[in-house]
């Protein structure tokens, strides 16, 4: 059985590739940015930075302690970790899987990676998508042929609406990538942290 995404470090790389931050400061920015993929909060957040120093994706550069606020340990992100960030981020966005979390979490974290990266994993969703529901509907074809009755294939029947539904999607946000309409400069500006927790 594949082993299921880790949707916390994933999220912990994509916001320290934006700027250095503690533990803290990225948990507000979960919670501030409704980022509900996120689960088992605060203690699933603590573990992931722990599991991502010890495997040296990211690094602490700093400790430090405001007023009578506990010590706080500042983390960035290393080349190593920007690789990583990079291959995971692609994969959940190319590969259709059962699970819609992972999907969305690769969404809302896409301005991660430059544009044509973003691009090219999309175009890749998109023909696989595009395989999965030729595959539908031979088989919804095959199971009409055989006389089956109509509430035998409804499932089958829900899923390719819900994979045509996210072909279509895709192909809105490729067309508004390859305009420009849709844009950013390389990765997510350095200030996007700062701009959503009110920081001058």
């Amino acid at each position: 059985m594949a082993r299921r995404p880790d949707l916390v470090g994933l999220t912990v790389l994509a916001m320290l590739s934006v700027r250095a931050s503690h533990p803290y400061e990225l948990h507000r920015f979960i919670v501030d940015t409704h980022k509900d993929y996120v689960t088992g909060l605060p203690r699933s957040l603590y573990h992931a930075v722990e599991k991502l120093a010890g495997e040296e994706l990211i690094v602490p550069v700093e400790t430090g302690r405001q007023g009578r606020r506990p010590e706080r340990t500042v983390y960035e992100i290393t080349e190593e970790g920007r690789g990583e960030l990079s291959t995971r981020l692609r994969a959940l966005l190319e590969n259709p899987v059962p699970d819609r979390r992972t999907f969305t979490a690769a969404i809302s974290l896409i301005g991660a990676l430059p544009v044509p990266e973003a691009l090219r994993a999309l175009r890749t969703r998109a023909a696989t998508l595009e395989g999965l529901l030729a595959g539908m509907d031979a088989h919804l074809r095959a199971l009409e042929d055989g006389g089956l009755p109509d509430v035998l294939m409804i499932e089958v029947d829900y899923e390719r609406a819900m994979k045509g539904t996210e072909l279509a999607w895709v192909r809105r946000i490729i067309a508004r990538l390859e305009s420009g309409e849709l844009d950013w400069p390389g990765t997510v500006r350095q200030d996007l942290l700062s701009q959503v927790l009110g920081e001058p």
